[in-house]
């Protein structure tokens, strides 16, 4: 494996605050079980990291999950499905979906609003964090800092070195960590990565990864701002995010919004991008640059409907198309097996190979095949996953890091915050992976480090 690039950049300096809060009742008391909101994290840390525990084979994991949205409820129900694991804590800043993660636990788990008093309890082994992104760096690394092993959705940061923070973290305090990019554990992808790898495509000098879809003009629409339903914390869910009135459309699409997810390329590209770099293994880019805008949008979204990206790295160029006014799909054959959303295309002096989330296949060049042959593959080598969940619990009880952990998962975050950087200053810039830091642009390079709203900041590591 080439690991230049991969882990660079971990020796920033970086300032905690320990934020102090109000202390208020959460939820009156009720049939279910539930805790006040908390205030910081303290000893609760240090005494986690003194006692660290192992679990055996035979014990349960004990799991706290943290944003009860749809996709935490639908994260929390998969690892429910695992004997092995009790949901002992659930946390949200909205009333309602505390009093619904409880119930799906039967009434067993305890709920919070403040994600830090959870992390005190010295009985967690692991946190399920699906909060809104621009939660994730914060609590995944004072999650780790508190003893404990960490599943986080995609997108793990929204600058670079937020997602460099992170796998420092998870290293330094020896935690197991996963990314919440499903789609790796899927056997195609295992395909895919081994016909790369086997060297029958040639001489790889391009790859190319597409996502488009057609949801505008109309978009999310364009509700007014009004004021919280009761029971929301407003001010706890925007947390480092810049403040903004209430409006029902960030709260239930924040992914449209620039203040928690920087474009599609943040929200889908984690999983499509996961295969090139599964396959090409190429470190941390050398240059990014994109360019794009709202070019039929109309709706109170903030993000570009269009986007175009490139990377280049030592020997070969990526690039990232996205459309969402136009779902044409590069031709990926015809129905029923073409119409495909989104893909992967890495094009080879012998051959190419076009894959997307459950499919693939070879395109030879001409003059590299007789008449009548057909590609054949190379035989599976990588094995199969149990499961992305499951691939977290074993490495809880193992302490051997799954397939999509923070350090693995780095180069890939890089290069997407790379990219929206590039965006946002409207120009190439050149990556000093060692130094993590952008070469020759004052301007670019004080975008590497995030600007939260105070009292928040990145924790020190």
């Amino acid at each position: 494996m080439n690991t230049t690039n991969r882990n660079a950049g971990i020796g920033l300096s970086m300032k905690f605050c320990e934020t102090r809060l109000t202390r208020r009742d959460f939820l009156r008391t009720t049939s279910a079980a539930l805790v006040t909101a908390g205030i910081g994290l303290s000893s609760g840390i240090a005494a986690a990291q003194e006692a660290e525990k192992v679990v055996s084979a035979n014990e349960k994991i004990i799991l706290g999950c943290i944003g009860m949205g749809g996709r935490g409820m639908g994260v929390m129900s998969g690892f429910q499905q695992h004997a092995d694991v009790e949901i002992a804590a659930v946390c949200d800043v909205y009333e309602e979906r505390v009093r619904a993660a409880i119930e799906k636990t039967g009434g067993k788990a305890e709920g919070y609003k403040d994600f830090r008093k959870l992390l005190e309890r010295k009985d967690l082994d692991a946190v399920v964090i699906t909060t809104p992104p621009h939660w994730h760096p914060i609590i995944s690394i004072l999650a780790c800092q508190a003893g404990k092993d960490v599943y986080c959705e995609k997108p793990i940061s929204r600058v670079p070195g937020e997602a460099i923070a992170m796998a420092k973290a998870a290293r330094d305090n020896k935690r197991v960590t996963q990314v919440g990019t499903q789609i790796h554990s899927l056997d195609n992808f295992r395909r895919c990565v081994e016909i790369v790898r086997s060297g029958k495509l040639g001489k790889i000098m391009s790859v190319r990864v597409f996502c488009n879809m057609n949801e505008y003009p109309g978009g999310i629409g364009k509700p007014a701002d009004s004021n919280p339903p009761p029971g929301l914390d407003w001010d706890m869910w925007l947390g480092p995010a810049p403040k903004v009135p209430f409006n029902e459309a960030r709260f239930k699409a924040h992914r449209y919004f620039t203040d928690y997810v920087q474009s599609w390329l943040s929200e889908l590209g984690p999983h499509i991008i996961d295969l090139a770099f599964w396959a090409m293994d190429p470190g941390q880019p050398l240059t990014a640059v994109a360019n794009g805008g709202r070019f039929v949008a109309d709706d109170i979204s903030d993000i570009p409907d269009t986007v175009d990206a490139m990377w280049e790295f030592p020997t070969f160029k990526m690039t990232w198309t996205n459309m969402c006014g136009n779902s044409y799909n590069f031709d990926f054959g015809t129905p029923p097996d073409g119409g495909r959303k989104l893909g992967v295309m890495f094009h080879g002096t012998d051959a190419t190979l076009l894959g997307d989330y459950g499919w693939h296949t070879v395109v030879v060049e001409k003059q590299k095949m007789k008449e009548g042959e057909e590609f054949v593959p190379p035989e599976p080598s990588i094995p199969s996953s149990p499961g992305h969940d499951r691939e977290f619990l074993d490495a809880i009880k193992t302490r051997q890091q799954p397939s999509c952990n923070f350090d693995y998962h780095l180069p890939i975050a890089v290069a997407i915050d790379l990219a929206h950087i590039s965006l946002k200053v409207g120009r190439k810039i050149k990556w000093d992976a060692e130094k993590a830091e952008i070469i020759g642009d004052p301007e670019a390079n004080a975008l590497v480090m995030p600007r939260y709203r105070k009292p928040w900041e990145l924790p020190k590591v």
